[in-house]
């Protein structure tokens, strides 16, 4: 596999490097600098930049508002991206319900659903989860029960990210009770809006408002709002969970994240010499940084193999894998480099007129991003799950 950019590739890393330059906004770099909880603004004004000058959404079909980039643009586009500490675009729209509304969806509901997703008019969240159904989704209880033009949907979720700023939801529900488990289950598009739709924050250990649980009693929704057959919704289950496996693995955000973390262990702290220094700490670093780069190149040869562009296999398990496991061994990394600073850190903490936080700025995340990262490895499908997958799909075991 050739790894050498083209004059032409050089030429199109120069452009993003210079447009993220000139346009990533100001305050919100800010606030990312400062730790900030960002608001639902805040998470859209990099996307709505992106949406104008025609980024938002490299990985879509040109017919629906893709940029017709070739895999190496794309990848380059990530890489530039990351290296900017550019806000990542929130995937649930982009990366999830849009490539199954294209690829499932009725003429009307792409033409309804899907420029507001590029534009980010809409703000989306995912229902699947539910107490007792998270690894084991097929074993969800939501119901959805026709009733004329309508299904009436009644049922709880969880772990619905960021759900308190959602203008609309994609959900399983049960359709159909006697069935088996998988084909009893539709794929509903649910305006958050809707009466019956209650939303709860589950405040993280972090103590962050990031993740819901959402109770819907007595829901209607119109059945031109289901997306494809009823009883058939764990197909696109499956073909969302593929492409949100592979936008877990964010190998271009860890290799920044490495370089952070790099950085971090370069600095005296406390007198002491840079933990850097330190040949057991320095192995951590270096076998982290090769297994990611053996997960860069795994994902290398998805985009340019004989099946890119056909939407993500079973391959994508792998790199829900080794992306979520690299992503918590980079905050174990660092939570060991900031040292005692890194003791458990609540926001506000120590915040006042004349106080502030103990430790340098870079230690202040450190534990609630540790904490947060732990869930890397159960959503989008524990990775125990995936090992099955891989066994099955891939190895024909």
């Amino acid at each position: 596999m050739d790894m050498e950019f083209s004059p032409e590739d050089l030429a199109f890393q120069k452009e993003v490097r210079d447009f993220i330059a000139e346009n990533y906004p100001a305050e919100l770099r800010g606030k990312q600098d400062e730790g900030e909880e960002l608001s639902k603004e805040d998470f859209l004004a990099w996307h709505k930049i992106l949406y104008k000058k025609g980024w938002v959404a490299p990985a879509w079909p040109v017919e629906y508002g893709g940029t017709g980039w070739t895999p190496t643009q794309r990848f380059i586009f990530s890489e530039e991206t990351a290296r900017a500490d550019c806000i990542r675009l929130l995937p649930f729209g982009l990366s999830m319900v849009g490539p199954v509304i294209y690829t499932f969806g009725t003429p009307e509901q792409k033409a309804r659903f899907l420029p507001r997703i590029l534009s980010g008019e809409d703000w989306w969240c995912q229902g699947y989860s539910e107490p007792g159904a998270g690894s084991d989704l097929a074993s969800l209880r939501t119901t959805a029960v026709r009733d004329g033009d309508h299904y009436v949907v009644n049922g709880q979720k969880t772990w619905t990210t960021l759900a308190q700023h959602a203008d609309w939801g994609f959900f399983l529900v049960r359709t159909d009770k006697d069935a088996k488990q998988q084909e009893g289950i539709s794929f509903l598009l649910i305006d958050m809006k809707s009466p019956g739709i209650t939303v709860r924050p589950i405040i993280t250990l972090g103590g962050e408002h990031e993740v819901n649980e959402v109770w819907l009693e007595d829901v209607r929704v119109p059945v031109d709002q289901r997306v494809y057959e009823e009883n058939k919704g764990w197909t696109c289950a499956k073909f969302l969970l593929a492409h949100e496996r592979t936008g877990i693995a964010g190998v271009a955000a860890s290799k920044r994240g490495i370089e952070k973390v790099k950085a971090i262990a370069r600095t005296e702290l406390d007198g002491e010499k840079p933990l850097l220094q330190n040949p057991f700490f320095k192995r951590k670093v270096a076998e982290l940084e090769i297994d990611l780069t053996a997960l860069e190149f795994t994902e290398l040869r998805g985009l340019a193999g004989p099946n890119a562009g056909k939407g993500p296999g079973p391959e994508s398990s792998l790199l829900k894998i080794k992306g979520s496991e690299i992503q918590q061994r980079l905050t174990e990394l660092t939570l060991e480099a900031v040292g005692h600073y890194g003791a458990p850190y609540f926001r506000g903490f120590g915040e006042g007129d004349n106080e502030h936080p103990i430790g340098p700025d870079y230690a202040h995340r450190a534990a609630p991003t540790y904490f947060n990262m732990r869930k890397t490895t159960i959503y989008g499908g524990s990775n125990e799950i995936q090992r099955n997958i891989i066994a099955k799909m891939v190895l024909g075991l």
